[in-house]
């Protein structure tokens, strides 16, 4: 993936925020983007675990 832009605001902007965010997101490619999502998933589910919640149940299916 490419090197990251920072953003420096001298106040906080949301807007500008968001648009740094979606020029980003649409200068990757829809791989990078998918590798992207699996990698912060994982991440999000590693922090719940580590402050106390469990996975969810997961369905099994009966034969």
């Amino acid at each position: 993936m490419k090197n990251r832009t920072i953003l420096k605001l001298s106040r906080h902007n949301k807007n500008k925020e968001i648009e740094f965010e979606l020029q980003y997101l649409g200068s990757l490619s829809v791989r990078q983007r998918f590798t992207l999502m699996f990698k912060k998933t994982k991440e999000m589910i590693s922090l719940l675990e580590r402050h106390g919640h469990r996975r969810a149940f997961k369905i099994i299916k009966r034969s």
